[in-house]
């Protein structure tokens, strides 16, 4: 649930994004994305099609079994996220989690680092000091933690419907779980 929380907030990202700016094949991860959604709800029809969508990216040319040759499509943030979501939903590592965790972490980092050269020379030109990345980093940083940290707290509130939902859920469960989890988790700050 929560590497699907983390994936949904980079994905919709992506698809935010100028149309010609989106890649063709992170865009089309969406429909494996709503899979582990359903599935972490109680759906156990999902397991399949993420099971399917799985292997058919493992057989592409964006799973680099063998080095870096091919498309770096997968490798993206938003499309790497979905990925983890969905190996943490098959297989049930919380590793996998985590490293998506970490992937939004270190988009904070990248952002703060990431200063062009027309904001240094705007900068220099009004007399201000250069920007101090660490500075910059740590209010977006404690942004981005608090809010895994309240994402978590939300399912943890919800853990014990959650916990056989692999077995499945009853439909009214799965209805409210989705109203009390997808909707928070998916909002892009």
């Amino acid at each position: 649930m929560f590497a699907a929380g983390v994936a949904e907030r980079l994905l919709g990202a992506h698809e935010a994004m100028p149309e010609n700016e989106q890649a063709p094949f992170i865009l089309s991860l969406r429909p494996l994305l709503n899979s582990v959604w359903e599935g972490a709800l109680g759906d156990t029809t999902a397991f399949k099609a993420v099971n399917r969508a799985m292997a058919d990216y493992m057989l592409s040319e964006y799973c680099h079994n063998d080095g870096q040759d091919g498309p770096d499509d997968a490798v993206e943030d938003a499309a790497a996220t979905v990925l983890l979501a969905a190996d943490t939903y098959l297989h049930g590592v919380a590793e996998f989690a985590v490293w998506a965790s970490r992937r939004a972490v270190e988009i904070v980092r990248r952002r703060a680092e990431s200063h062009s050269p027309e904001q240094l020379l705007a900068h220099l030109h009004d007399g201000a000091d250069l920007p101090d990345p660490e500075k910059a980093l740590v209010p977006d940083l404690l942004v981005e933690l608090r809010r895994q940290l309240c994402d978590l707290d939300l399912i943890a509130g919800r853990a014990e419907d959650l916990r056989y939902s692999r077995l499945g859920l009853p439909i009214d469960v799965s209805i409210r779980l989705r109203v009390e989890l997808r909707g928070p988790l998916s909002v892009r700050d």
